[in-house]
């Protein structure tokens, strides 16, 4: 009899955790989204008022600087959507983000090399250092990616071989 009792319990207890998750997912996309379409919003006015003022050249690195990081958001809410959707974390949406947020440093960094040159020599230094680790850390992720990702998903559904021997055809082309 007491197992009876349990079942529907633990089911209705899953269902109530199910429906708190679901609202989260919920207030964190509607979050996401609206800071994006802000984001969004100011960026098309900044944009046209660079280009009334014929400054668009002088303010090209910080405008897409904003505009990567409005892609940024896009993925997180993607992130979000699919998490909702299917109830699983995956991690190849947030390798995406991290991809684009280091091409977005490395775009920034590269804009403002010929500024930290003439400032000062140990930042430029430091910064060479960044640029170094940041393209070590593009090539993780992007290895992290095609790991994640075959290239053919068709392929990946059909292919019942061992995890060495799919690592082993992505990097030899066996």
């Amino acid at each position: 009899m007491a197992k009876s009792i349990q079942v529907p319990l633990r089911e209705k207890l899953s269902l109530a955790f199910t429906l708190i998750e679901d609202s989260i997912y919920v207030g964190l996309g509607l979050l996401l989204a609206g800071a994006a379409a802000a984001l969004l919003v100011t960026e098309i006015v900044f944009f046209s008022q660079y280009i009334l003022a014929g400054e668009l050249s002088a303010n090209i690195v910080m405008l897409l600087d904003r505009i990567l990081l409005i892609i940024i958001f896009a993925e997180v809410l993607y992130t979000v959507q699919v998490s909702f959707r299917q109830h699983l974390l995956q991690p190849g949406p947030f390798l995406v983000v991290g991809l684009i947020a280091v091409i977005r440093r490395i775009l920034v960094l590269t804009a403002e090399l010929p500024k930290m040159v003439k400032e000062n020599e140990a930042i430029f230094y430091n910064a060479m250092i960044e640029l170094g680790l940041l393209t070590v850390l593009i090539v993780a992720l992007v290895v992290s990616l095609r790991l994640i990702r075959p290239s053919d998903p068709n392929a990946a559904a059909e292919d019942k071989s061992t995890p060495q021997t799919k690592l082993s055809r992505r990097f030899f082309k066996m």
